[in-house]
């Protein structure tokens, strides 16, 4: 191929379902992509697995010993370098980072795949040009990562941008109280604003379980719960973002994961910012991941920048 092997980076993105590989070029963007069903509950085998896909990206470009990054479902300890916060709980405590690098005979860059989010949309996506972008996943949970220049930042502990366990801002105790989490609190943003918060607002209005596209289709048929459902959760979003902006106050906030798709976050929630943002004013603008659901793999290429 016409690229050189400095133009050429690989990603990896460990998920809960599926494990992908990307081959990116600076010059001509994507040149090879490919997944598996994820190795679960076997430590080694995902050693092997992650190999396996780095070798196939290897043999597609004809090169070897390119640089590597892996996005992970969790965070790598700066105290112990050991997994930490993974919903793919078999890799919690191990060296994944030290233990991948060895195998491959090279320094691979493993970090959170929010931040892969956050890197892949700075780079390339809908937060390119700007410097400080938040970038929100709205999904099963609910979680964030932040890039700063194209680069992510991960803090001392590794938690930079968890968002979603904190708890809903403006919110009654009540309510809060209504909402478990399985990290052991109650309250957290992840209980309402991800797609699974959505569908539990809606069972505790109506007692019905319905899906997220359920509702959002019903809403847009006139159901009164499906209105009532969605509005609650606009208004929930922008208090979650307004406490975001109080915070950090980002260039551009970016929002991936399924429920990013409901179109009426873009046109409402902006409205709804100045009722929360400390001095009423907020110019920020909320945009939707370009890559979707390839962000946190080509993100996670580009933790080895050209």
């Amino acid at each position: 191929m016409a690229e050189t092997a400095a133009q050429l980076r690989i990603g990896i993105d460990l998920g809960g379902t599926k494990t992908e590989v990307i081959l990116l070029s600076g010059a001509n963007g994507e040149l090879f992509r490919t997944r598996i069903p994820t190795v679960r509950d076997d430590y080694a085998a995902t050693l092997a697995a992650i190999a396996g896909l780095v070798a196939e990206a290897e043999a597609a470009a004809g090169v070897g010993n390119l640089p590597v990054g892996v996005g992970i479902p969790g965070t790598i300890s700066r105290k112990s370098g050991l997994v930490k916060n993974a919903n793919s709980t078999w890799i919690n405590g191990k060296p994944l980072q030290q233990d991948l690098s060895r195998h491959l005979q090279r320094d691979v860059k493993v970090t959170n795949d929010a931040n892969c989010l956050a890197v892949s949309e700075a780079t390339d996506g809908a937060g390119k040009g700007y410097d400080l972008v938040f970038a929100g996943i709205l999904g099963t949970g609910c979680g964030a990562g932040l890039a700063w220049r194209g680069e992510p930042i991960v803090g001392p502990n590794g938690v930079a941008g968890e968002w979603g366990h904190n708890p809903l801002p403006w919110t009654s105790p009540t309510e809060l109280q209504a909402r478990p989490c399985y990290c052991g609190k109650t309250g957290c943003q992840e209980t309402f604003l991800s797609g699974t918060g959505l569908c539990l607002t809606y069972q505790r209005l109506t007692g019905e379980k319905l899906t997220g596209h359920e509702i959002v289709a019903r809403a847009a048929d006139g159901n009164n719960a499906a209105i009532k459902t969605l509005e609650d959760y606009l208004d929930a979003l922008a208090r979650g973002l307004a406490a975001v902006i109080n915070v950090l106050d980002p260039d551009v906030i970016v929002l991936g994961g399924g429920a990013s798709n409901i179109a009426q976050i873009y046109s409402t929630v902006p409205t709804l910012l100045p009722r929360y943002v400390f001095g009423g004013e907020c110019d920020t603008p909320i945009v939707q991941a370009v890559h979707g659901d390839s962000s946190g793999v080509r993100g996670a290429a580009w933790l080895n920048p050209l």
